[in-house]
C-alpha cells in the first residue's frame, strides 16, 4: 500500500516522460491512495490538456474514468488539523500537504515526484525512482 500524488497518477495515465516509470510504481504495488482531493487536482490536469487541444474530450473523460477506478474504495478524507500542522513545518502547500497527512495517517510511504514534499518530507515521501530502487525517504538527487 502507498499513498501516490497526482502527477504520479498524471503519468500512469495521461503520458509523458516518466509514465514507464508510474507503469513500473503501479505493477510493484497497486494499492494506491490518495486524498479525495487528488480527483479536483487530476480533473485540473486534464483540463489543461482540454484547453491546449492536446486531448479531445472523449479522450479526456475515459481518462478521468479509467484513473477513478484506480482508487476504488482506496480515497480519504485527510484531518485539517493534520495537513496545517505539516503547513506549518514546510514551504509545501496545503494539497500537497493532505497527500503527507494521509501517508502519515495509513503508515505509508507518499510516492511523489514533488522535489520540495521529499524534502520537506523526507521521512516519508520518495520519488517514484527511490521507491522503485527500495530506497528509504526521498531527498535524493533525482530530478
Amino acid at each position: 500500500m502507498i499513498v501516490v500524488d497526482t502527477n504520479v497518477v498524471a503519468y500512469l495515465c495521461i503520458g509523458g516522460d516518466l509514465a514507464p516509470r508510474a507503469e513500473e510504481v503501479l505493477m510493484k504495488d497497486s494499492n494506491w491512495h490518495a486524498p479525495l482531493l487528488w480527483r479536483s487536482e487530476f480533473r485540473n490536469v486534464v483540463a489543461g490538456f482540454l484547453r491546449r487541444g492536446t486531448l479531445d474530450s472523449e479522450r479526456a473523460r475515459e481518462i478521468v474514468a479509467e484513473a477513478e477506478v484506480l482508487f476504488d474504495d482506496r480515497e480519504h478524507l485527510v484531518s485539517s488539523r493534520d495537513v496545517l500542522r505539516h503547513v506549518e513545518g514546510s514551504v509545501c502547500s496545503a494539497y500537497d500537504c493532505e497527500f503527507v497527512a494521509l501517508a502519515e495517517q495509513l503508515r505509508v510511504p507518499l510516492v511523489t515526484n514533488d522535489r520540495e514534499v521529499r524534502v520537506s518530507f523526507s521521512e516519508i515521501a520518495m520519488s517514484m525512482h527511490s521507491f522503485l530502487d527500495g530506497g528509504e525517504g526521498g531527498s535524493g538527487a533525482e530530478p
